[in-house]
Order: C-alpha cells, then sequence, then structure tokens
C-alpha cells in the first residue's frame, strides 16, 4: 500500500514533497480503511446478522447475538485489517512497525477479551430470562469465566508490550503471590467458596436462608463472586460473603418447601393443678359432645383428662385438612416447668407459603386454647395485674 501511495503523490506532488507527507499519508489511509471497516461491519454486517437472528425460531440467537456483541465484534475488525496491512506498508525493522504492530496486537488482545465477556454476559442475560434456569446459581460461574479470560488478556498483553513469553510474566507473577492473594484475598475465597456452593447445590437464587451470624433471613436475591445478597423479610438487605456460608452454617428453608410439609411444634401450659381423674359424669358428659371415643375408657380403671386431652388432639390433627398426615404427628408431654405443664403439638402444615401458614397455625391452636376447658383443664398463665388488685 506504501508503495501505490507514493506513486499516486508523486504524479502531483514534488518529490521532495512526497518524502515529507508520506508516512502521515499513510498512517491516515490507515486510519480511514480502519474507520470505513468498522463502519461496515456496525452498519452491514451487524443489520444483516440481526435480519437473519430475527427471522429463527429460536429466541437464544437474539439474545446472544444483540446490539452489544455486535458492537464488540465491530471493534476487532479495524484491528485485524490493521495487523494485516503494518508488513506491506512499513518496514519491517523500523520502530514505527514495531511499536504499531505491538500496539495493534495489544488491542485485538484486548478487543477478544471484550467480545469474549460481551457473549458470556449475553449468555449469563439469556439464562436469566427464562424461568427454567433462573434458578440456579449461574453468574458466579460466569464471573469465574470472566475473570479468567480477564487474567489471560492481561498476560498476553503484557507479554505483548514488553517482548516476554507469557511463561515469564507467569513467573514474575507467581514470585509475587502472595502479595497477589493477600489483595485479592477475598476474590479467590469467593472464587472456590462459590464453585462448593454451586457444586454441593448448596444456595440458589429465590431460596429462603438464615444466616444467624450476618444477621441475615429472607430470600436470596443476587449470588455473585464475591458477596451473596439477601432481603430480609423487613425488606432491609444484608449482603454475606460466599466464604462465610461455607465456613460457617445456615439454614436454607428451600427443601422444605420443597417437601411441601411446614412443621409447627409449639407447647401448650396445662397448669398441673387441675390435672386429675375424670368422674363418670365428666366422661358420660365428654362421650356425649363427641369430644373422646369408647376406646379412650375402655378397659381403664382411672382415667385423667389429659390423657383424654392428649388423645383427641392427635385425632383432631388427623382429621384437619392442612395437616400431613403422611409425615409426623403427635401431641406429647414434656417434662414439667415452673409455668405448668407443656403439652407440645409437633406436626406438619401443607401450605408453606408464609402467609397462610401462619393462618391455619392460628386456626389450629384456636381450638386447642377453647377446647382444653371441655376437659376439666386449664393453661398457666402468669398472674396479671387485674389478678393481683382481685386478691387486694
Amino acid at each position: 500500500m506504501k508503495k501505490i501511495l507514493q506513486d499516486l503523490l508523486s504524479s502531483v506532488l514534488p518529490a521532495d514533497s512526497v518524502n515529507t507527507i508520506l508516512l502521515p499519508v499513510t498512517l491516515a489511509t490507515i486510519a480511514l480503511m480502519a474507520f470505513l471497516a468498522y463502519m461496515f461491519c456496525h452498519s452491514v454486517v451487524s443489520v444483516v446478522v440481526k435480519a437473519v437472528t430475527r427471522r429463527t425460531a429460536s429466541d437464544w440467537d437474539d439474545d446472544i447475538l444483540n446490539d452489544r456483541f455486535l458492537k464488540a465484534f465491530s471493534q476487532l475488525a479495524p484491528a485485524l485489517l490493521v495487523a494485516y496491512l503494518l508488513p506491506g506498508t512499513f518496514d519491517q525493522e523500523s520502530d514505527m512497525y514495531v511499536w504499531l504492530t505491538k500496539l495493534t496486537s495489544f488491542y485485538i488482545v484486548w478487543a477478544f477479551v471484550h467480545l469474549a465477556n460481551r457473549l458470556l454476559q449475553n449468555l449469563y442475560d439469556a439464562f436469566e430470562k427464562r424461568p427454567r434456569y433462573k434458578i440456579h446459581t449461574l453468574r458466579g460461574v460466569f464471573q469465574i469465566l470472566k475473570l479468567l479470560f480477564v487474567c489471560v488478556g492481561v498476560i498476553i498483553g503484557i507479554s505483548i508490550l514488553f517482548d516476554k513469553s507469557p511463561t515469564a510474566i507467569l513467573t514474575a507473577f507467581g514470585a509475587s503471590a502472595a502479595v497477589l492473594m493477600l489483595v485479592f484475598k477475598d476474590t479467590i475465597l469467593g472464587l472456590v467458596a462459590g464453585v462448593q456452593l454451586t457444586a454441593n447445590d448448596m444456595l440458589k437464587k429465590g431460596d429462603w436462608i438464615i444466616v444467624p451470624k450476618s444477621g441475615a433471613n429472607g430470600e436470596v436475591i443476587d449470588v455473585s463472586l464475591t458477596t451473596i445478597k439477601v432481603r430480609n423479610w423487613d425488606n432491609s438487605v444484608t449482603t454475606v460473603p460466599p466464604y462465610s456460608l461455607v465456613s460457617e452454617s445456615f439454614q436454607n428453608f428451600k427443601p422444605m418447601q420443597e417437601s411441601g410439609g411446614r412443621r409447627v411444634m409449639r407447647p401448650i401450659y396445662i397448669d398441673i393443678n387441675t390435672i386429675g381423674f375424670c368422674s363418670p359424669e365428666q366422661i358420660a358428659r365428654l362421650l356425649e359432645n363427641g369430644w373422646i371415643e369408647e376406646a379412650d375408657i375402655k378397659g381403664a380403671e382411672h382415667t385423667v383428662n389429659i390423657e383424654l386431652l392428649r388423645r383427641y388432639l392427635e385425632r383432631y390433627l388427623a382429621s384437619s385438612p392442612h395437616v400431613r398426615t403422611d409425615m409426623i404427628y403427635m401431641v406429647r408431654q414434656q417434662e414439667p416447668t415452673a409455668h405448668g405443664l407443656p403439652l407440645e403439638l409437633y406436626f406438619f402444615i401443607s401450605n408453606t407459603e408464609w402467609k397462610q401458614f401462619e393462618h391455619i397455625q392460628s386456626a389450629v391452636f384456636n381450638h386447642v386454647y377453647a377446647v382444653v376447658k371441655e376437659f376439666g383443664l386449664s393453661m398457666y398463665q402468669s398472674p396479671a395485674g387485674t389478678d393481683l388488685k382481685a386478691l387486694k
């Protein structure tokens, strides 16, 4: 190309002037051709590619080959053209050729890294748009791949600028590994923890988790390489380092939601002074009202009211349409306390959604509180001010 420009300039200018302006004209021509190459890719190739993707049945190509990816591809074309023109334009022994070659090669490496990262970002965005893949922890994986591409690009770029082999650059980095580990400690720990969380399927976006040490209690809204964001139930956001979830314990309620049964484990406290044997009149009344069955008193010389209550409550749980009878359910006595005898109800509710769960649980215990007195029992309650006033 240099010979062609020299001949064109010689036909209209004196020889001395040609030698003076040949270099600037050559550089300007190369720059113009690079700009035209970019405009051709941006205005022609990109338009053709978008027209083809719109006609396809799949949406994946529309998400991946979008405007940002095509722009990154267009930025690579000028550098490839310049790299092709340089050997035939300049003397390969000249300093100008050496520096232009280095800068062009460095730009090509940067453009390839930018193009690869844009491709990864488009793939991640495409996965996020589809509910089938949205539940998986993919952001950390794509961030790891981006980091690897950037590291490889930095090593190759430095080797180009300083005329060193990539092996020598890696050796230099190895010598300063202690400093690098100190600077990138959180990134390295997050990288390892992210791989563990993903490989062991410990955490996904949308999971309900509790991290006692960090005070996080809510839904996971973002999982990245260095942070995990949890939107708490008060709408505040807590950020948790990924490695803390690997080194410390945390509670994930996703398996509970998938099982279809949410546990209730709550005691009621019975006043021990009201526990006693049932009289024949009491038993007759309980039978008449349907609170007990004949089997509850058959063969028993003395019948204790709290035992009748315990059996009734188990039958009540078994008959409730909201209680999972295929999961364990029971009513059990616990060790007496200063507040009375704990009678614990242990069962699983079939609706795991928080609001509905609380409503069903309240309805169950409303019935329990109301039925206790039918068995001649009363619940323990600490004396209130009105109680003390009545005693006076």
